[in-house]
């Protein structure tokens, strides 16, 4: 049997009160003091009496299990059941609380259970994910109420999670997810193939004059006797690259958030907007150093393996290492694709080194560097002072952003296309750019 620390119910401190009563008969009688102490005696003894004949938890008579889905996504309700089972002789009566993890609502309200005996009790609990993160540890707070429900006993149950919350995804790109090489088309229509363009191969057929000779199949030729050329079709499926900057730079607040969270649901949003249309979509975070890479690939495991690490991801108070991470992916990564770089500029000599590398990726990729405006600093630049304080203020700001944007015009200059925008757009505004590249062919 269990140590038990003895607490008193409601009923026992009901008791207590009216035991109290005696008291008053010690005016006029002095044995009444003597015997409101026997009653106290015999209550006290009662309660821990009561406590310990409570059926006790884990690893005793009262178990839980719970189950609930492996991953959740932030603002989203999830259902979770528990199943608690009582392997004792009477009925428990449990007053649980659930302390979860910070990010899957932390301590809930308590609520009261009763399993009778030699049974199982199957309950439903909502779980709304309040960050994106991975969720660790938890526990159960019982408290078991013995037969006499005067006393009742109090112990903690572990039951940690294991489970990862992805950011919340858009509900436009959520429904029109795909799985492995599956498109959502819209009834009727087909994909056309543009023979004569690009480098993938669709056919064989006999060589005429005016084809390119670096296109005759020798092999072909040699089995057939005569001259065969290769056709080509323009290659529909691209790469797109999402690669995070986690240092400094996105760690600052921008509009009561960290400007990394507004990298990331871009991200996601670009994500699903990519397997939507069938492209192969891997991704990158660093800062001074690569702490996530996934290759690209297309359909559902791609965009599950992205979720993963955009679910992970934390910005770093360090300088980041813009060469290494550069270098890192040329290595990696030699299909041509459309590399979305989400970080921030401060100034044109901070940012050199982050405008060389990213630059460094053309020709053979398609860099945009999409930035995120500090919509403080263009209400703080922009309107009319007060006092002397807010024309230094105003002064200040105003060259700041001077410095940022001679600093966005260098990159743009070195060939980079930038999409600089207010945080709250940045999600939109980074898969319309997307749309907007793959409809002209520029991937």
């Amino acid at each position: 049997m269990p140590y038990v620390f003895p607490l008193p119910t409601r009923a026992a401190l009901a008791v207590a009160a009216a035991f109290a009563v005696v008291a008053l008969g010690g005016i006029w009688f002095a044995s009444a003091l003597n015997l409101l102490l026997f009653f106290d005696i015999l209550l006290l003894l009662g309660v821990w009496f009561d406590a310990l004949r409570a059926p006790q938890p884990a690893p005793y008579a009262i178990t839980v299990e719970r189950e609930s889905a492996p991953t959740f996504t932030v603002g989203h309700e999830s259902v979770v059941t528990y199943r608690w089972a009582n392997q004792a002789h009477r009925t428990a009566r449990l007053r649980v609380r659930e302390v979860r993890p910070d990010i899957l609502g932390g301590v809930l309200p308590p609520r009261i259970l009763e399993i009778p005996a030699g049974a199982e009790l199957v309950e439903t609990s909502r779980v709304v994910p309040v960050s994106r993160g991975r969720a660790h540890g938890g526990a159960f707070v019982v408290e078991s109420v013995g037969p006499w429900r005067l006393g009742r006993s109090r112990s903690q149950v572990p039951l940690p999670w294991e489970a990862t919350v992805y950011p919340a995804s858009p509900l436009r790109a959520r429904h029109g997810a795909v799985s492995g090489v599956q498109r959502r088309r819209e009834p009727g229509s087909a994909a056309a193939r543009r023979l004569g363009e690009g480098r993938l191969f669709e056919s064989l057929r006999d060589f005429v004059a005016g084809d390119d000779p670096r296109h005759i199949d020798w092999k072909a030729t040699a089995r057939r006797r005569k001259v065969i050329a290769r056709q080509f079709q323009a290659e529909r499926r691209q790469h797109v690259l999402l690669v995070l900057d986690c240092g400094r730079l996105l760690s600052a607040e921008l509009a009561g958030r960290a400007a990394l969270e507004y990298a990331v649901q871009g991200a996601v949003e670009l994500a699903h907007a990519a397997i939507r249309q069938d492209d192969d979509v891997g991704v990158m975070a660093f800062s001074d150093g690569v702490h996530h890479y996934v290759p690209p690939q297309r359909g559902r495991r791609a965009l599950r393996e992205i979720m993963d690490v955009l679910a992970r991801v934390e910005p770093h108070l360090v300088e980041s290492d813009y060469p290494g991470a550069f270098r890192y992916l040329a290595v990696r990564n030699r299909k041509r694709a459309l590399t979305v770089v989400f970080t921030d500029v401060i100034d044109r000599f901070a940012s050199d080194a982050l405008v060389a590398n990213v630059a460094s990726l053309r020709p053979r990729h398609l860099p945009l560097a999409v930035t995120l405006r500090n919509p403080d600093l263009d209400r703080a630049a922009f309107h009319l002072p007060r006092d002397r304080h807010d024309a230094f203020q105003i002064a200040a700001a105003l060259e700041l952003l001077r410095a940022r944007g001679e600093a966005l015009l260098h990159m743009r200059r070195a060939g980079v296309m930038v999409l600089d925008v207010p945080p709250a757009r940045a999600a939109q505004a980074a898969a319309a750019q997307y749309l907007e590249l793959k409809r002209r062919g520029r991937l």
